[in-house]
């Protein structure tokens, strides 16, 4: 690999530049969550990856922070709501299943590819969860082996809720709708969490700069309506959580650059609202009369 090429060479290596802001903010004294294995987990190559792409985005660490803050948040009001089962698809370096208080019952499964299953089995084997955890290695890519997987887990739970953070902008449009179709084969997969983007700030993701660095790890999700996409493929929103209005209740603003000052200042309110709303995380469930 050459001084030019870029860090990330394969969507794995996105697991290492998330869970090194996890990591970061975990060292803050006014961290908004502690997740200590984070450090475990990363090495040396995830610190450089992160630091790599700060010097196109500050706003990555941020967004990474309020999403965990978001769906932890998700996570202990569906336990509550009487889930049964946490099923993280394309889980990657997460932790929740130690970091998090959850109930000795719940039985939590991570599916990711195998180098990943080998790589957390290997460094948190003497750890201790507090859930009954599990972790299938399996390419989500592969229909036949996706479908058998997820009937089998749908026919051990009586309500699951999955959790794909970080996955679907991964993934093309097909591969969404075929894994929207496949979660709506059976009543036991009851809510969905996942990422929403406001189509306006999609130019920002495919500049030219970026595209560069990520050019082994492509986004591909750009629905045109992000919400009825996946209305149109039977899931509608219980809740959204607004990385910008969760940043502000929690004191932690978007980072913008100083000479959005003027923006700030000036912009019209509607504006502004649009901003907070660009990105956040949607709590989906099916056949729901709670659509926003």
């Amino acid at each position: 690999m050459t001084d030019t090429a870029p860090l990330i060479q394969d969507v794995s290596d996105t697991a290492l530049w998330v869970a090194s802001y996890r990591a970061k903010e975990s060292k803050r004294k006014d961290s908004l969550f502690k997740d200590p294995l984070a450090e475990i987990l990363i090495g040396d190559r995830g610190k450089k990856i992160a630091e790599d792409m700060n010097r196109i985005s500050k706003n990555s660490e941020w967004t990474v922070v309020m999403r965990t803050v978001a769906i932890d948040a998700y996570i202990q009001k569906l336990i509550a709501e009487g889930v049964d089962t946490i099923l993280n698809l394309g889980a990657g370096l997460d932790t929740r299943p130690y970091r998090m208080k959850l109930p000795a019952t719940l039985k939590w499964v991570e599916v990711d590819y195998p180098h990943i299953i080998a790589h957390k089995n290997k460094l948190l084997k003497n750890e201790k969860t507090t859930c009954q955890l599990s972790r299938i290695s399996l390419d989500l890519a592969d229909d036949e082996k996706r479908k058998s997987f997820l009937q089998e887990i749908s026919a051990g739970s009586k309500k699951i809720a999955v959790l794909t953070e970080g996955v679907v902008v991964y993934l093309t449009e097909a591969q969404v709708a075929n894994l929207a179709s496949d979660l709506n084969s059976s009543p036991s997969f009851a809510y969905w969490i996942v990422e929403y983007m406001n189509p306006s700030i999609y130019p920002y993701l495919q500049n030219a700069v970026r595209t560069a660095k990520m050019k082994n790890a492509p986004f591909q999700f750009f629905p045109p309506d992000w919400i009825g996409f996946f209305k149109q493929h039977g899931w509608v929103p219980k809740e959204i959580t607004y990385h910008g209005e969760l940043g502000l209740m929690l004191g932690r603003p978007m980072p913008l650059p100083s000479r959005a000052f003027l923006f700030k200042l000036f912009a019209p309110k509607a504006m502004l609202e649009r901003t907070r709303k660009a990105t956040g995380f949607l709590l989906l469930q099916k056949n729901s009369d709670l659509a926003l």
